[in-house]
């Protein structure tokens, strides 16, 4: 009789681990809407990788979150599918001045971008990159705001 309680009880821990998790991020997802593509289709490995921004190919894509991402190549796609908290921008790639200001969510320019702390940030134009990058001091008060209001609006 323990080894039936046993097999019973690891047959729901396997359903409560491997199914209700991707239950659980289905039912979060909208199928009638479609999702948002992060950094305007820009590879996320590649500012990492290549230390730039690049434009990925709709082809090769990976679904994380309730967003989409695009990448130059699989295995680029590979490695954030592996490690998608390393690599994701903050912010789901919105302009963290504005998301520390806040001000709602803005779409940020690929191009005006840091990387800091191992993390990647993006701004609405460059030269607030610019300035973030002149003052690091500034810009560790603006990721503590935009953390802040981050959490209060997700």
């Amino acid at each position: 009789m323990n080894t039936w309680r046993v097999l019973i009880q690891r047959i729901f821990l396997a359903f409560v681990f491997l199914l209700l998790p991707g239950a659980a991020s289905f039912a979060q997802i909208d199928p009638s809407k479609p999702l948002r593509v992060v950094l305007k289709g820009h590879d996320p490995v590649a500012y990492f990788t290549e230390g730039r921004p690049v434009k990925g190919s709709p082809e090769i894509k990976y679904d994380w979150d309730g967003e989409r991402y695009l990448f130059a190549n699989s295995g680029n796609r590979n490695k954030f599918a592996a490690n998608p908290e390393r690599y994701a921008p903050q912010f789901d790639g919105y302009c963290t001045g504005t998301m520390a200001g806040g001000r709602g969510r803005a779409e940020a320019d690929p191009e005006a971008w840091i990387i800091a702390d191992g993390r990647l940030y993006l701004f609405g134009q460059v030269k607030f990159k610019e300035l973030a990058q002149k003052d690091p001091a500034r810009f560790a008060k603006t990721v503590v705001a935009a953390n802040e209001n981050w959490r209060a609006k997700k």
